[in-house]
């Protein structure tokens, strides 16, 4: 009985998923790097406008804190360090502006008297809500002509590739 042909090192080797290698940098690679770099140059634009629209003083980067004290609700200092992938040196900056404009206020954590929890003050659940209102209806106009599903599928795909987060392209959490 004649063997079996040995396979070839790339039958072998299955590829990566979705058929391309890191060294594959084609035109649809391209393209992507192209349109990030136009979205993340527009959305710190947007940032700071939003920032400022809160609190003429707001620092863009603490906007984001305000957006995730919002929907989670009361969280540590080191969570919110942690979600976004940032020291805590950085988190305390934030926090102390934006305790010093009096949106976000501290409180006891019931489960562990040693740290605080931060929340949204009254005063500044209403401006961040004005403002985030008035942001979505600003998308709303904007992608009034996407079928839903092309905005469901959008969010997805956004969320996908925030899970990936950037450890490889970090030096790692600083202060």
């Amino acid at each position: 009985m004649p063997e079996p042909a040995a396979e070839s090192a790339t039958e072998a080797t299955p590829g990566p998923p979705g058929g391309h290698d890191e060294t594959d940098f084609g035109a649809e690679f391209l393209a992507l790097e192209r349109e990030l770099s136009v979205f993340m140059r527009r959305a710190r634009a947007s940032s700071g406008e939003l920032a400022r629209a809160v609190h003429p003083d707001l620092e863009p980067a603490a906007y984001g804190l305000l957006v995730r004290l919002e929907e989670t609700g009361p969280q540590r200092a080191t969570t919110l360090a942690g979600y976004f992938g940032v020291g805590k040196a950085t988190i305390s900056r934030q926090v102390a502006a934006l305790e010093s404009l009096g949106l976000i206020t501290r409180s006891p954590d019931p489960d562990d008297g040693r740290a605080s929890l931060l929340q949204l003050t009254s005063g500044g659940h209403d401006r961040f809500t004005r403002v985030r209102d008035a942001r979505r209806a600003k998308y709303a106009r904007r992608l009034a002509s996407w079928e839903r599903p092309e905005i469901s599928e959008l969010a997805r795909l956004l969320h996908r590739l925030n899970s990936l987060g950037g450890a490889e392209e970090s030096p790692g959490p600083r202060g």
